[in-house]
């Protein structure tokens, strides 16, 4: 599927809007975020909680294990070790996906409980696009935490335009790029 190059331009503006919102406090997630180089030779992702959804209907599972191995080999180039629990810092992540009548978000491993006003926040920007041509969007951001003291120590984020059935190498590399891309002036010191 061919993008309009106005359409691309509109919904990361559009996405924009929305981190710049999450960033300046529309949401119940924490918005300080604490500024300098990041002392961690360790991280872990959220643990989620318990899920009462049978484990059949989850299509979520697949879309966490490519966001976690681009994090981890991000992380990993960094010389920061990827453990199950009890890191320096904490890995929470959140996807939203849009177009422009529906807005869902994918949070097990945000960590925060409830997105759902950055969720609904994403859903005015998506949905109020005034281009009559249908598209898909994703956002990610990624919150990094102290594991001691809960401080926000770095979030960030990036949208794309989803890609149409892509390949499972060809979501991976797109997974890696976005990921890279919020990641890219993390400053990490043991």
């Amino acid at each position: 599927m061919n993008f309009n190059p106005d359409l691309i331009r509109q919904m990361l503006l559009a996405a924009s809007a929305l981190i710049f919102c999450a960033l300046t406090g529309c949401s119940s997630t924490p918005t300080k975020v604490d500024s300098g180089n990041i002392e961690a030779a360790t991280f872990n992702f959220v643990i989620p909680g318990p899920r009462t959804t049978p484990a059949y209907a989850d299509k979520a599972q697949p879309v966490h294990g490519v966001i976690q191995d681009a994090i981890t080999r991000n992380l990993a180039s960094r010389g920061v070790k990827r453990l199950e629990s009890g890191g320096d810092v904490t890995i929470g992540y959140l996807l939203i996906i849009g177009n422009n009548a529906t807005t869902r978000s994918i949070n097990d491993y945000f960590g925060y409980g409830d997105s759902s006003e950055l969720e609904a926040r994403a859903h005015e920007i998506y949905s109020g696009n005034k281009n009559p041509n249908y598209f898909e969007a994703g956002t990610l951001v990624i919150d990094i935490v102290d594991s001691k003291t809960f401080k926000l120590l770095k979030r960030g984020y990036a949208s794309r335009p989803l890609l149409q059935n892509p390949s499972a190498e060809a979501r991976a590399a797109r997974v890696q790029e976005v990921v890279d891309e919020i990641l890219k002036d993390l400053r990490v010191g043991a």
